[in-house]
């Protein structure tokens, strides 16, 4: 696990050790270079990542590197960003959102 922008990012070789093995629910923004959202949502996930820190894990993940976990998640378009909790997806948020949104979106699964 690395960082980029802030974020601790993922990797299809430690996916399953990193989210699906992880005891906080987890964040998986799946994202790519040039996608300008992904840009745009970056600090907003940095400020949550920060904030919620002790009940929620914040990653991402390059959907151009890491095709595997991409396509296992059935992601069509970046910015999604997947929440997991017990190893489960149990939501999907397609497109960038302001924090408050995005915080409201997750309020009832954390």
């Amino acid at each position: 696990m690395s960082l980029v922008s802030g974020l601790a990012e993922v990797t299809d070789a430690d996916f399953e050790a990193e989210v699906i093995g992880s005891d906080l629910p987890v964040l998986v923004q799946f994202t790519a270079e040039w996608c300008g959202p992904c840009r745009q949502l970056a600090p907003v996930l940095k400020e949550i990542a920060f904030e919620e820190g002790d009940r929620l894990k914040v990653v991402q993940i390059d959907v151009d590197r890491n095709p595997q976990t991409t396509i296992s998640y059935g992601v069509m378009a970046t910015p999604t960003m997947l929440l997991f909790r017990d190893g489960e997806p149990v939501r999907s948020i397609v497109g960038a959102r302001p924090k408050r949104r995005l915080l409201a979106d997750l309020a009832d699964v954390l």
